[in-house]
Protein backbone atom coordinates (compact mmCIF):
# COMPACT_ATOMS: atom_id res chain seq x y z
CA UNK A 1 0.00 0.00 0.00
CA UNK A 2 1.12 3.73 -0.86
CA UNK A 3 0.90 6.52 1.24
CA UNK A 4 1.23 9.93 0.46
CA UNK A 5 1.38 12.93 2.23
CA UNK A 6 0.11 16.05 0.78
CA UNK A 7 2.65 19.20 2.11
CA UNK A 8 0.95 22.60 3.44
CA UNK A 9 1.84 25.33 1.57
CA UNK A 10 4.18 27.43 2.35
CA UNK A 11 3.02 30.73 3.68
CA UNK A 12 4.86 33.58 2.71
CA UNK A 13 5.40 36.60 5.14
CA UNK A 14 5.21 40.10 3.59
CA UNK A 15 6.35 42.33 6.55
CA UNK A 16 4.29 45.56 7.20
CA UNK A 17 7.13 47.53 8.17
CA UNK A 18 11.07 47.29 8.76
CA UNK A 19 11.71 48.95 12.20
CA UNK A 20 13.02 51.78 10.79
CA UNK A 21 11.61 55.58 11.69
CA UNK A 22 9.86 57.06 8.97
CA UNK A 23 11.67 59.77 8.45
CA UNK A 24 15.56 61.06 9.33
CA UNK A 25 14.62 64.75 9.89
CA UNK A 26 11.33 66.97 11.15
CA UNK A 27 11.94 68.51 7.62
CA UNK A 28 11.49 65.24 5.30
CA UNK A 29 8.65 64.02 8.14
CA UNK A 30 6.14 67.30 7.93
CA UNK A 31 6.36 67.26 3.71
CA UNK A 32 5.87 63.39 3.69
CA UNK A 33 2.65 63.94 5.64
CA UNK A 34 1.70 67.50 4.23
CA UNK A 35 2.05 65.55 0.47
CA UNK A 36 0.02 62.64 1.91
CA UNK A 37 -2.75 64.90 3.66
CA UNK A 38 -3.15 67.39 0.84
CA UNK A 39 -3.70 64.58 -1.87
CA UNK A 40 -6.37 62.82 -0.06
CA UNK A 41 -8.38 65.94 0.58
CA UNK A 42 -8.03 66.56 -3.30
CA UNK A 43 -9.04 63.63 -4.77
CA UNK A 44 -11.49 62.94 -1.30
CA UNK A 45 -14.68 62.61 -3.91
CA UNK A 46 -12.83 60.11 -6.41
CA UNK A 47 -13.49 56.54 -4.72
CA UNK A 48 -11.12 55.04 -7.09
CA UNK A 49 -7.63 57.51 -6.47
CA UNK A 50 -5.44 55.83 -3.61
CA UNK A 51 -3.22 58.26 -2.00
CA UNK A 52 -0.60 56.96 0.84
CA UNK A 53 3.28 57.39 1.56
CA UNK A 54 5.56 54.88 3.36
CA UNK A 55 4.30 52.28 2.76
CA UNK A 56 5.70 48.74 1.30
CA UNK A 57 4.55 48.17 -1.64
CA UNK A 58 5.17 44.39 -3.20
CA UNK A 59 5.57 44.12 -6.62
CA UNK A 60 6.05 40.76 -7.61
CA UNK A 61 4.45 37.52 -5.81
CA UNK A 62 6.49 35.21 -3.79
CA UNK A 63 8.84 37.29 -3.50
CA UNK A 64 9.04 39.76 -0.12
CA UNK A 65 12.11 41.02 -0.97
CA UNK A 66 10.76 42.57 -4.30
CA UNK A 67 9.47 45.91 -2.27
CA UNK A 68 9.47 49.64 -2.38
CA UNK A 69 8.34 52.11 -0.04
CA UNK A 70 7.31 55.60 -1.67
CA UNK A 71 7.49 58.75 0.43
CA UNK A 72 3.83 59.84 -1.29
CA UNK A 73 2.27 58.18 -3.70
CA UNK A 74 -0.88 58.84 -6.23
CA UNK A 75 -2.39 54.87 -7.55
CA UNK A 76 -5.56 55.77 -9.76
CA UNK A 77 -7.99 52.94 -10.56
CA UNK A 78 -7.96 51.14 -7.59
CA UNK A 79 -10.26 51.20 -4.22
CA UNK A 80 -9.94 54.13 -1.73
CA UNK A 81 -9.55 52.06 1.51
CA UNK A 82 -6.96 51.28 4.25
CA UNK A 83 -4.09 49.05 3.73
CA UNK A 84 -1.60 47.29 5.73
CA UNK A 85 0.58 47.02 2.46
CA UNK A 86 0.13 47.28 -0.92
CA UNK A 87 0.55 44.12 -3.11
CA UNK A 88 0.13 44.73 -6.72
CA UNK A 89 -0.95 41.24 -7.24
CA UNK A 90 -3.80 41.76 -5.19
CA UNK A 91 -4.93 45.08 -7.14
CA UNK A 92 -5.13 44.47 -10.56
CA UNK A 93 -1.72 44.96 -11.18
CA UNK A 94 -1.76 48.32 -10.55
CA UNK A 95 0.91 50.67 -9.40
CA UNK A 96 1.43 54.25 -8.51
CA UNK A 97 0.92 56.71 -11.08
CA UNK A 98 2.30 58.83 -9.46
CA UNK A 99 5.44 59.26 -6.69
CA UNK A 100 7.21 62.08 -4.85
CA UNK A 101 10.32 61.35 -2.67
CA UNK A 102 11.29 63.89 -0.18
CA UNK A 103 15.38 63.08 -0.36
CA UNK A 104 17.99 63.40 2.21
CA UNK A 105 21.28 62.45 3.22
CA UNK A 106 20.50 58.33 3.51
CA UNK A 107 18.01 58.43 0.44
CA UNK A 108 19.72 60.32 -2.12
CA UNK A 109 21.68 57.44 -3.92
CA UNK A 110 18.43 55.20 -3.73
CA UNK A 111 16.41 58.10 -4.87
CA UNK A 112 18.37 59.13 -7.94
CA UNK A 113 19.77 54.87 -8.60
CA UNK A 114 17.88 52.19 -7.28
CA UNK A 115 14.85 53.79 -6.85
CA UNK A 116 14.60 55.51 -10.01
CA UNK A 117 15.10 52.26 -11.65
CA UNK A 118 12.57 50.20 -10.16
CA UNK A 119 9.67 53.45 -10.94
CA UNK A 120 10.77 52.88 -14.40
CA UNK A 121 10.08 48.99 -14.43
CA UNK A 122 6.46 49.19 -12.37
CA UNK A 123 5.95 51.97 -15.20
CA UNK A 124 5.31 55.02 -12.36
CA UNK A 125 4.24 57.50 -15.15
CA UNK A 126 5.52 61.04 -13.20
CA UNK A 127 8.45 60.59 -10.46
CA UNK A 128 9.26 63.75 -8.66
CA UNK A 129 12.04 64.35 -5.85
CA UNK A 130 12.71 67.42 -3.55
CA UNK A 131 14.98 68.41 -1.13
CA UNK A 132 13.77 70.35 1.93
CA UNK A 133 17.33 71.18 2.68
CA UNK A 134 18.86 72.23 -0.53
CA UNK A 135 22.16 70.01 0.16
CA UNK A 136 21.27 66.70 -2.00
CA UNK A 137 19.42 67.68 -5.48
CA UNK A 138 20.30 70.22 -7.55
CA UNK A 139 17.41 72.19 -8.40
CA UNK A 140 15.74 70.72 -5.22
CA UNK A 141 12.66 69.91 -6.77
CA UNK A 142 13.09 67.83 -9.91
CA UNK A 143 9.83 65.83 -12.06
CA UNK A 144 10.21 63.29 -14.32
CA UNK A 145 7.72 61.79 -16.81
CA UNK A 146 8.39 58.26 -17.96
CA UNK A 147 8.44 58.00 -22.41
CA UNK A 148 8.94 54.64 -22.99
CA UNK A 149 10.50 52.98 -20.22
CA UNK A 150 12.31 56.43 -19.97
CA UNK A 151 12.59 58.79 -17.56
CA UNK A 152 13.02 62.30 -18.72
CA UNK A 153 12.70 65.80 -17.31
CA UNK A 154 9.59 67.52 -17.08
CA UNK A 155 9.11 70.98 -17.95
CA UNK A 156 10.28 73.56 -15.29
CA UNK A 157 8.56 77.42 -15.17
CA UNK A 158 10.02 80.15 -13.60
CA UNK A 159 7.09 82.24 -12.37
CA UNK A 160 7.09 85.75 -10.97
CA UNK A 161 8.60 86.27 -7.21
CA UNK A 162 11.24 83.88 -7.86
CA UNK A 163 8.48 80.87 -7.98
CA UNK A 164 9.91 77.40 -9.36
CA UNK A 165 6.89 75.29 -10.88
CA UNK A 166 6.67 72.22 -12.11
CA UNK A 167 3.06 70.74 -13.58
CA UNK A 168 2.00 67.47 -13.19
CA UNK A 169 0.13 66.46 -15.82
CA UNK A 170 -0.31 62.92 -13.63
CA UNK A 171 -1.98 64.77 -11.01
CA UNK A 172 -3.15 68.00 -13.13
CA UNK A 173 -1.46 70.08 -9.94
CA UNK A 174 1.59 72.09 -10.06
CA UNK A 175 4.43 71.58 -7.50
CA UNK A 176 6.02 74.69 -6.44
CA UNK A 177 9.17 75.62 -5.49
CA UNK A 178 8.68 78.57 -3.35
CA UNK A 179 11.58 80.99 -2.78
CA UNK A 180 11.90 80.59 0.97
CA UNK A 181 12.54 76.47 -0.28
CA UNK A 182 8.96 75.25 0.80
CA UNK A 183 7.44 72.71 -1.55
CA UNK A 184 3.51 73.55 -2.05
CA UNK A 185 1.27 72.04 -3.92
CA UNK A 186 -1.03 74.47 -6.06
CA UNK A 187 -4.31 74.06 -8.07
CA UNK A 188 -4.29 75.67 -11.52
CA UNK A 189 -7.90 75.29 -11.76
CA UNK A 190 -9.05 76.93 -8.59
CA UNK A 191 -6.06 79.61 -8.59
CA UNK A 192 -5.48 78.07 -5.28
CA UNK A 193 -2.34 76.64 -3.07
CA UNK A 194 -3.26 72.80 -1.32
CA UNK A 195 -3.30 73.63 2.68
CA UNK A 196 -3.80 70.72 5.31
CA UNK A 197 -7.05 70.58 7.71
CA UNK A 198 -4.51 72.52 10.15
CA UNK A 199 -3.66 75.63 7.55
CA UNK A 200 -7.40 75.14 6.49
CA UNK A 201 -8.64 76.12 10.08
CA UNK A 202 -5.74 78.66 10.46
CA UNK A 203 -6.77 80.47 7.32
CA UNK A 204 -10.29 80.73 8.47
CA UNK A 205 -9.80 81.99 11.78
CA UNK A 206 -7.47 84.62 10.55
CA UNK A 207 -10.15 85.20 7.79
CA UNK A 208 -12.83 85.86 10.23
CA UNK A 209 -10.17 87.77 12.53
CA UNK A 210 -9.86 90.21 9.66
CA UNK A 211 -13.78 90.39 8.78
CA UNK A 212 -14.14 91.52 12.49
CA UNK A 213 -11.77 93.85 12.37
CA UNK A 214 -13.72 95.32 8.83
CA UNK A 215 -16.82 95.62 10.54
CA UNK A 216 -15.22 97.52 13.62
CA UNK A 217 -13.53 99.57 11.51
CA UNK A 218 -16.67 100.15 9.50
CA UNK A 219 -18.90 100.59 12.81
CA UNK A 220 -16.39 103.19 13.98
CA UNK A 221 -16.55 105.16 10.56
CA UNK A 222 -19.88 105.17 10.63
CA UNK A 223 -20.27 106.71 14.47
CA UNK A 224 -18.08 108.89 13.24
CA UNK A 225 -19.92 110.78 9.94
CA UNK A 226 -23.37 110.69 12.61
CA UNK A 227 -21.15 112.40 14.72
CA UNK A 228 -20.47 115.08 12.24
CA UNK A 229 -24.13 115.20 10.84
CA UNK A 230 -25.32 116.36 14.45
CA UNK A 231 -22.90 118.81 14.25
Amino acid sequence: MTISYSQPPIQIEYPDEDGKPMAESDQARNYLLYGVEVLRMYFRERADVYVSGNLFIYYEEGNPYSVISPDVFVAFGVEKRDRRSYKTWEEGDKTPDFVLEITSKSTRSQDQGAKKGIYSFLGVREYFQYDPTGDYLNPRLQGLHLVEANYFPCSTTVLPDDITSIFSEVLGLELRLLPSGELRLYDPVTGKTLLTYEESEQARIEAEQRAKLAEARIAELEAHLRALEDR
